[in-house]
């Protein structure tokens, strides 16, 4: 797969999220509010993005090869753009 069509589906993946899930700067400000009342110190949106975005690349650090991780990585990254405005 080349780069512009991993793209085009990560793209795709946000775009589908979106109307499953809402506006991500929406939804990351929701996970926001819950993780900072579990770890009991304040999270941001983009903090969210991010930890999902290491979270990617734990995983893809045990497969490199793994295409979902990749376009999902590439998908948070999309995200991050949009709530760190």
């Amino acid at each position: 797969m080349t780069g512009e069509k991993l793209l085009e589906r990560a793209a795709s993946l946000v775009a589908k999220r979106r109307n499953s899930y809402g506006d991500p700067a929406v939804l990351m400000a929701s996970i926001a509010a819950r993780w900072s009342l579990t770890l009991g110190r304040k999270v941001t949106p983009a903090q969210v993005a991010l930890c999902l975005i290491d979270l990617k690349l734990a995983r893809l650090a045990h497969d490199p090869g793994h295409l979902d991780s990749t376009i999902d990585l590439a998908g948070y990254a999309a995200v991050l753009r949009e709530v760190a405005r």
